[in-house]
Formats: structure tokens, C-alpha cells, sequence
């Protein structure tokens, strides 16, 4: 029987408190990485890394929160370094930091502020992060970069034009870095999921009708934050090994009806 599929692989996941991060923190654990809980809520971290920790089993998993702002290069930095001198090094950097609002719209109707917000969390973070732990990743000999793009960066949907660009932007990032950096053994793709029922989620379906017509266009229903850290963690993976550039639907389908 196999063992572990991550046994002894480092790992740093931005935005790991909740939803998509925390659920890929726990898959990470359970499969035996060690894994930085890099979040900007102490609480949301600190209770995500002590769940991680709860699912190590004998599989050599361990899990620590560590506070991080991914806009911000003396975070990122200071808190990278702790995780490589903590664990020993880092062979998966989990670009997840990111999120939409309710500020988002068209572009005659968005705010310059809200365009701003979400290409400095998601874009210019994924950028940041990548720029700090690509390093440290090809001193371990090589790993996966993960990039959070979303089904955004392959449709259209009314009223996304500030996310839709910002993620467009990361899944180009993607091919870019795959391209720079496989001579340093580092393999880089994105998962794109569709609307995914984490917490927050949860409640905007609660108020807002209108997603729930958005719902019924997802062949399987909705997807749940395991849905994308299991592939989080096939890409993460050494099964991974030849795949690089690439952008994954993770939508139920959304992007093909």
C-alpha cells in the first residue's frame, strides 16, 4: 500500500483559515505534509492549523498558524522564513489568498477602489508570494506552486468585471512562472473553481436568490472546499510530476453549459 501522498513535503497556504485554505490545510496534513497556516485572522489561523493537527494520524502531518499579509513584502517575507526555518525548507506554496465582494459590478459601475482592492489581494499577492517562495522552494530542490484562479478566468459572468480581470491575470501568471521556472524543477498550475459553498458562501445564498439560479447551472451541484484541496493535493503531489501551466476547472461542469 502507498503511503502518504505528500510524506515530508512543505507546505505555505495563503488565506488557510477558512473555506478552500483550511479544508486544503486539513488534506495536506492528513496526507502528511507539514504545512504553514498563513492567514491574516490569528483566529481563523489558529483554529485551522489546530484542525489540520487533529487529522496528522500517523502520517507525519503537522500544521502551525502564522499570521501573513500577502500584499505586504516584509509579511510575506518574515513569515516564509519562519516556515523554512521551522520545517527545514518548503516544496508547496498554496496561492489561495483572495475573495469577490459585493463592490464588484461592470465596469462603468465598479469602483476604481474595489478594481484596486482585488488586483492588489489576488493578483499582486499571488505575485508576491510566488516572488518570495519560489526561492526557497528551488533551495529544496524543486515543488509546486499552486495559484488560485477561478471559473471567472475562463467565462463571463454579469457584474464580476474586477475579479474576472484579476483572476484572467493569474491564470496568465501561471504560464508565465510555469515557463520561467521548470529549469528549477518547479511545476506551477491553477485551479479554477466555480462558486464554492464555503461559509461565506453559505450566507450570501441565504440572501441572494439569484445565486441559487446560478446553482442550477452546475451539473453536480455546488462544490464544497474539499472538492478543490483534493485536487490541491494531486497537484501538490509528485503524481503531478510533468504537469505544469495549466489551468483546472474545479466548477461541476459550469464552464462547458
Amino acid at each position: 500500500m502507498a503511503g502518504p501522498r505528500l510524506q515530508g513535503k512543505i507546505a505555505f497556504i495563503t488565506g488557510g483559515g477558512g473555506g478552500i485554505g483550511r479544508a486544503t490545510a486539513e488534506r495536506f496534513v492528513e496526507e502528511g505534509a507539514r504545512v504553514a497556516v498563513a492567514e491574516l485572522n490569528p483566529e481563523l489561523g489558529e483554529a485551522a492549523a489546530a484542525s489540520a493537527r487533529a487529522r496528522a494520524g500517523n502520517a507525519g502531518g503537522d500544521a502551525f498558524f502564522i499570521r501573513c499579509d500577502v500584499t505586504d513584502k516584509a509579511s510575506v517575507t518574515a513569515a516564509i522564513a519562519e516556515t523554512v526555518k521551522r520545517y527545514g525548507g518548503l516544496h508547496v506554496l498554496h496561492n489561495n489568498a483572495g475573495g469577490s465582494t459585493p463592490e464588484d459590478g461592470p465596469v462603468t459601475e465598479a469602483s476604481e477602489e474595489e478594481f484596486w482592492r482585488v488586483m492588489k489581494l489576488d493578483l499582486f499577492g499571488t505575485f508576491l508570494c510566488s516572488k518570495v517562495g519560489i526561492p526557497e522552494i528551488a533551495r529544496s530542490g524543486g515543488g509546486a506552486v499552486i495559484n488560485m484562479a477561478s471559473n471567472l478566468a475562463l467565462m463571463a459572468v454579469p457584474g464580476r468585471a474586477c475579479y474576472g480581470a484579476a483572476k484572467g491575470g493569474v491564470a496568465s501568471l501561471t504560464r508565465a512562472m510555469a515557463l520561467d521556472h521548470a529549469k528549477q524543477k518547479i511545476r506551477v498550475n491553477a485551479i479554477a473553481p466555480s462558486v464554492t459553498l464555503s461559509d461565506r458562501v453559505k450566507k450570501l445564498l441565504e440572501v441572494n436568490p439569484a445565486l441559487e439560479k446560478l446553482a442550477d447551472s452546475h451539473l453536480f451541484g455546488l462544490g464544497q472546499p474539499i472538492h478543490i484541496a483534493n485536487m490541491a493535493v494531486y497537484l501538490a503531489s509528485d503524481e503531478a510530476a510533468i504537469t505544469t501551466g495549466q489551468v483546472y476547472p474545479v466548477d461541476s461542469g459550469v464552464t462547458i453549459y
